[in-house]
């Protein structure tokens, strides 16, 4: 799974994610992408599934991008606990998207099979998305 190696602040505020992504929209690597269409965290746990699913499907052919990490500690306090006592432990981390962001990239593979893993990664991931290609993307 992926996680910070190190973390400047234990906790952190969960805040509000408004607007459209800015930066990472772009298909820049791969000949497809799988974009995020709503706002939301993707944990570190979805993310690994959604990688072992489309690595299965490829048969480890072609090459894989992750373009976005989780970075963002998610707290959650124990079962059975008393409110109050402060902020509760990090139980994961999460990774904050925007609606636009490419979470994944994909190269080297047949368009229906590229299109196939990816959508079975979509089923993984609690936000919804839609496959697109570079090809849109070229001016």
């Amino acid at each position: 799974m992926l996680l910070p190696k190190r973390v400047k602040y234990r906790s952190a505020m969960r805040g509000r994610i408004k607007g459209t992504a800015t930066r990472g929209t772009r298909v820049d690597f791969g000949d497809f992408g799988l974009k995020a269409l709503e706002p939301g965290h993707i944990s570190s746990r979805q993310l690994e599934a959604a990688r072992k699913a489309i690595t299965h499907r490829t048969k480890r052919t072609g090459k894989i991008w992750i373009r976005v990490f989780p970075d963002k500690p998610i707290p959650k306090k124990p079962n059975e606990t008393r409110m109050g006592s402060g902020k509760s432990p990090t139980d994961h981390y999460a990774a904050v998207v925007r609606p636009g962001m490419i979470l994944f990239e994909i190269a080297g593979v047949s368009d229906d099979l590229a299109k196939e893993a990816l959508g079975r990664a979509a089923d993984k991931i609690s936000v919804k998305t839609k496959i697109v290609s570079s090809d849109v993307f070229k001016e």
